[in-house]
This record gives structure tokens, C-alpha cells and sequence, in this order.
């Protein structure tokens, strides 16, 4: 059968060691994602009636670095491994053994935009449009990396590009990590700077992220491997799907209220 198949290209996850410190391909996709970021947020910053400096870009780069580990640490063992928290309350804090939760991640970067926002005066609506076209690039980033790791790989198939895994078996497995790369990743961020470009209601474009990442990853946990611990819940469904159910709700409710209320201002003018 490995034959039929292709083989995961076993890519040592240390790319170099200078004693006791490792350099990671993991860690060093998410550095390239947060140097991406930033220099995409100040192209924006440095264009004319932005409303943005460099300064509040570097402030906004800290505290949703901040969110993103806080929120999506907490958010995995909230989520994903609630049992072992409560067996083992310091598990919070091994991140050395891995877990982390994008839609964690994302309660952590909205709290740390409430509070940036609040400090620097910006309507939060505003701050959240100019936030998220930035992120999903880091997320193809952040899938690439779990790619290399051989880690979080998807369900058992007979497709011809299906995938041996070295620490899942001998059963070609889709290589889901590839699928939320495209998806969540290089796709959305097409799309969020086409819509961008068109000037839509204040907060649209942090809609459209909600709905087209809740989208994306609802259906790639069809072909994703469930997590182990937790399986599939009530009606089938994957917990990853379940946390997608409210982003895809709360997207299209921007969209629609942000039009909505866009065309109460314009019958008034």
C-alpha cells in the first residue's frame, strides 16, 4: 500500500541547535507571519488620511501578539483538553506540550483590540477592518508549519494524493493542513483585500473574515482528523466545526447590519 501513496517528507522540525536552544521550523513560520504582518500594517499606516502611525502599529503588533498566545492557549484547554486542566491545573502552563486554539486565539486578539482601542480612541468596528485582512496570511504560515511537524493530519482516504504519516499509521490520510493553508490562508486573503478595496460599511470587512474563516474551516474538518480526546460531538460534527457555527453567524450579522445601517445613512442624506 505505501506504494500507492504518497510519503510525508520527514522534515527534522529543528532546523539548528546552538546548545541548549533549538531553532524551530514552527516557530520560525509564526515569526515570518508577525514580520509580514507588520509590514503589511504599515503600508497601510503610511498612506495618506490612514489614522495610523507606526507607533500605534507597533502598540497593536504587541498586544495582539499578546492575545494570540494568551487567548489561544487558554482557548485550547477551555475547548480541546478541559479534562486535563481540571486533573492537573499547571497543564495551563506546559506549553512546551503543545495546544494551541486558533478560535481561542481570536477571543484573545478581540480582547486585546477592546483595550487597544479604548486606549488610542478607535472605533473598534474601524480597528477590527484594518486588523483582519493582516491575519491570514499568518495562518497559511501557522498551517505550513503543522505541516512540516506532521502533526494534526487529516481522516484516513483512498484519494491519490493521500498522505502516509509516519506517526499516524499506515492508512493514507488527507493532508488537511494543506487544505486549511489554501482555505484560511492564501484564499481568504485574496478575498479580504479584494473586498477591501471596495469600501464597504465599517466593520464588513471583519465580517467577511468571521463568515469566509468560519466557512473554510467548517468544511475542512470534514477531511481533518477529529481530536483524539474529544471525537466527533452531537450531530456529527467535529468541536473545531461547532466553534465555527457562531463566527459564521456573527460574520453575516455584520454584513448585513453594516449595509443596513449604510443605507439608513444614505436615505437620510
Amino acid at each position: 500500500m505505501p506504494e500507492q501513496y504518497i510519503m510525508f517528507p520527514q522534515i527534522d522540525p529543528v532546523i539548528f541547535s546552538i546548545g541548549p536552544v533549538s531553532v524551530r521550523w514552527y516557530g520560525l513560520m509564526y515569526v515570518i507571519a508577525f514580520v509580514l504582518a507588520n509590514w503589511l500594517a504599515n503600508r497601510q499606516a503610511d498612506k495618506a488620511g490612514s489614522g495610523w502611525t507606526r507607533d500605534q502599529v507597533s502598540d497593536l503588533m504587541f498586544y495582539g501578539f499578546l492575545g494570540v498566545i494568551l487567548g489561544g492557549r487558554v482557548g485550547y484547554v477551555l475547548f480541546y483538553n478541559f479534562g486535563a486542566f481540571i486533573a492537573d491545573p499547571l497543564y495551563l502552563f506546559r506549553t512546551w506540550e503543545g495546544g494551541m486554539s486558533f478560535h481561542g486565539g481570536v477571543l484573545g486578539v478581540l480582547a486585546a483590540m477592546a483595550w487597544f482601542a479604548k486606549r488610542n480612541q478607535k472605533k473598534f468596528l474601524e480597528l477590527g477592518d484594518f486588523v483582519v485582512p493582516l491575519l491570514p496570511l499568518g495562518l497559511a504560515f501557522g498551517r505550513l508549519g503543522n505541516f512540516i511537524n506532521g502533526e494534526l493530519w487529516g481522516r484516513t482516504t483512498d484519494v491519490s494524493w493521500g498522505m502516509l504519516f509516519p506517526n499516524a499509521g499506515m492508512l493514507p490520510r488527507h493532508p488537511s493542513q494543506l487544505y486549511e493553508l489554501f482555505g484560511e490562508g492564501i484564499l481568504l486573503f485574496i478575498l479580504l483585500q479584494w473586498y477591501k478595496r471596495k469600501s464597504p460599511p465599517a466593520g464588513n470587512v471583519g465580517g467577511l473574515f468571521l463568515l469566509g474563516y468560519g466557512v473554510a474551516r467548517f468544511v475542512v474538518e470534514f477531511f481533518r482528523e477529529p481530536d483524539a480526546q474529544l471525537g466527533l460531538l452531537s450531530l456529527g460534527m467535529s468541536m473545531g466545526q461547532w466553534l465555527c457555527v457562531p463566527m459564521i453567524l456573527a460574520g453575516c450579522a455584520l454584513i448585513v447590519w453594516g449595509y443596513q445601517r449604510e443605507a439608513k445613512v444614505r436615505a437620510k442624506a
